[in-house]
Order: C-alpha cells, then sequence, then structure tokens
C-alpha cells in the first residue's frame, strides 16, 4: 500500500449507524447528519432502508427523508432493499441514485434477518442489483455475514468466495463484504479479499467492519492493504444489527479517516469537519458516541497564536 494513494469512503451513519437505536432521531436531525456528512466530503451516502417499518421502526420515515435530501449531481444516495417491494419504494422516490442489496452466508441468520435462505438471498439480491439497472440506477451487493454468522459460527472462505463470483455474474457496481458481527482479524481479512478480488473479474470490492472486538480499524488497514477500493463508514462509531445478537458498532468515520490520512492514504473527507459533526451528532443522540478520535485532542497540535 503505497503512500499517495486513496480509498472510497461510503458514509452509513443515517442507515446503519441508527438502525439498532431505540430512540427514535427525528426526520430533520437524520437530514442535517446527511448534510454534514456533505458537508465533510461524502459523495456515498447510504441515507435509509425501505424495510418493512415493523421491523426496523427507526427508519419508517425513509420515503419522508429521502424528500429532504439536497439536489445534488456529485453525491450518490444508496437505499438498502431487501427484496422487490423494497427496490420497488426506492424507485419510486426519485431521488435514490443506488440500491444496496444484502445476501447472507447462513440460513439461520438469513431466516432471521430477511426470512429467506442464503441462496435465496443471493438470489433477490441479484434481482434487485438488475431491476436498479433497468431503472438507470446502480446497484450494488453485500455479502453480509462474511466473516463470521450469530448463529453457526464460522464462515468458510470458499463459501463467500463462491457467493460472490455467483453475484458478480448480476453486474453490481462493486461486491461488498461485511463483518456483520466484528468477528474478522486482519489476516482472515487479507485472505478474504484477495480471494475475492481474484474471483470477480476486476469488479471493485468494498469492506464493512464493525469494531464489536477492537479489530475493526486493524481491519480496515487489512482490507486497504489488499485492494479494497471503498470502506464504510459511520460517523461517531454508531450501528448494529437488530437481527444479529451482540453485533456493536461500525467503525468510527473520524477514527477512520485518522488512521488512513496519517498513513498517506487519501480518504477526501475533512477530519477537523468530521469532529464538528461528531460532536454535534453526540448532542442528537444524547449520549457520548463509541469513536475515539472526535474525543481527543487535536493532533498534530493547532499553533497559538
Amino acid at each position: 500500500m503505497a503512500s499517495g494513494t486513496g480509498v472510497e469512503m461510503v458514509e452509513v451513519g443515517p442507515r446503519d449507524g441508527l438502525q439498532n437505536e431505540a430512540a427514535i432521531v427525528s426526520t430533520t436531525d437524520k437530514a442535517e447528519l446527511i448534510a454534514r456528512a456533505i458537508a465533510y466530503g461524502a459523495r456515498r451516502i447510504e441515507v435509509t432502508s425501505f424495510v418493512n417499518p415493523r421491523r426496523v421502526p427507526q427508519l419508517a420515515d425513509a420515503e419522508d427523508l429521502v424528500a429532504l435530501l439536497p439536489d445534488r449531481a456529485d453525491v450518490t444516495y444508496i437505499g438498502l432493499v431487501l427484496n422487490r417491494r423494497g427496490a420497488e419504494r426506492a424507485l419510486a422516490t426519485g431521488r435514490i441514485d443506488e440500491l444496496g442489496a444484502v445476501c447472507v452466508t447462513s440460513d439461520t441468520f438469513g431466516i432471521n434477518n430477511q426470512r429467506q435462505t442464503s441462496d435465496e438471498s443471493l438470489t433477490a439480491a441479484m434481482e434487485i442489483v438488475t431491476l436498479a439497472k433497468a431503472a438507470g440506477r446502480s446497484g450494488q451487493i453485500t455479502i453480509a455475514t462474511a466473516f463470521g454468522c450469530p448463529f453457526e459460527g464460522e464462515v468458510a472462505i470458499d463459501r463467500v468466495v463462491e457467493m460472490a463470483k455467483r453475484a458478480a455474474e448480476a453486474g453490481p457496481r462493486e461486491i461488498a463484504l461485511a463483518d456483520t458481527i466484528g468477528v474478522g482479524v486482519p489476516s482472515q481479512v487479507s485472505e478474504m479479499v484477495g480471494r475475492v478480488r481474484e474471483a470477480v473479474g476486476g469488479l471493485p470490492v468494498r469492506v464493512h467492519f464493525h469494531n464489536t472486538r477492537g479489530s475493526g480499524l486493524a481491519n480496515v488497514w487489512a482490507a486497504v492493504a489488499e485492494g479494497a477500493a471503498t470502506v464504510d463508514v459511520s460517523l461517531g462509531g454508531l450501528g448494529g444489527c437488530p437481527f444479529a445478537p451482540g453485533a456493536a458498532g461500525n467503525v468510527a468515520t473520524e477514527d477512520v479517516v485518522y488512521m488512513l490520512e496519517r498513513g498517506g492514504i487519501a480518504t477526501g473527507l475533512a477530519l477537523p469537519s468530521i469532529v464538528d459533526a461528531a460532536q454535534w451528532f453526540t448532542g442528537v443522540m444524547g449520549r457520548p458516541l463509541p469513536a475515539m478520535v472526535s474525543k481527543a485532542p487535536v493532533f498534530p497540535p493547532v499553533p497559538k497564536n
């Protein structure tokens, strides 16, 4: 990983950061969160999910939120969808640029999360990409529980590679590997990213890490070193999955940007503005957030006049 290279960031705080929160965040505050993300440089933002509001009450305002999005030709707004109904809702808004589809590696998690087996979830994800492309939008496929399942335990890398190869046949924008419950370690990440990149014929590989066991930042570094093109981040380090027991926060936007930029890897995001946004977001949530950099003194220190 040479100094001066760059990696794309996808801000997922408005969706994955909030979906597991019991206290409902107002639509206005969600819109402000997105506006602040744009201000600190985010150009791909996962804004919401078009899922059954009874299952994820926090995201019941999907259409209302999308209606408030700034009209920005330089920003890609991503809507997570799990099935055709969700895809149709997202496309009907006319404001979602990209559909995010999710498949899972294990049947048990698939039944709990999407009421589909693993193979059924992959078929559905591929169909969502087809729908997106037919509507003139892009589609992405995330392989969730790629590094381990909360119900079935270890997941074979061969299984993930097989799913990635099949997913690539749909022509998605990218293939993402998600450590849904934060069990991955750098050696596992390096092998998986390398093998998936080789298997998907030049499609970019995106990564999504949770910091449940403290390995999130190390996993980001390993993934980028192995050639991952895009990293998901969440302002303040919030996040979790309602259907994955024990899943804790995502890797924090400010922590990832600090690490990569200090390591010579450009992210396109402005750290001081991220810290300002995180401090505002802390007030919205009414409690300290998991991220570290936004709570630490500025480094290097700002010279005093």
